[in-house]
């Protein structure tokens, strides 16, 4: 399996998240308190794009926009109803002043 470059160490500040793809995969990354989490950009309850909701930077939550579901970055963990199912989450790598990430599944 292949990595996916996200960007330069530097260009993304806690509380900031992009979206990068891996194939098929969208993957969703976030900032969260200066670490770097990396998720599937799809809410597990109604298929649609995390990263068209908002992100808690306080709490570390992303939540989907259609029915506020909300995730925990780090974990992929579905924080409430109606989404029961949790989030795939996926590693991040630095390496030489790059983030990558990828689908390990």
């Amino acid at each position: 399996m292949s990595w996916v470059r996200v960007c330069a160490e530097n260009e993304m500040a806690p509380g900031e998240s992009r979206v990068v793809w891996d194939g098929d995969t969208p993957i969703l990354v976030l900032n969260f308190d200066g670490a770097l989490y990396a998720m599937e950009d799809k809410c597990t309850h109604e298929d649609y794009e995390l990263s068209a909701g908002p992100f808690d930077a306080d709490e570390g939550t992303v939540e989907c926009v259609l029915h506020s579901a909300r995730f925990d970055v780090r974990t992929g963990k579905a924080l409430c109803a109606p989404a029961h199912v949790p989030v795939p989450v996926f590693p991040v790598k630095h390496e030489d002043g790059v983030v990558w990430t990828r689908d390990n599944r």
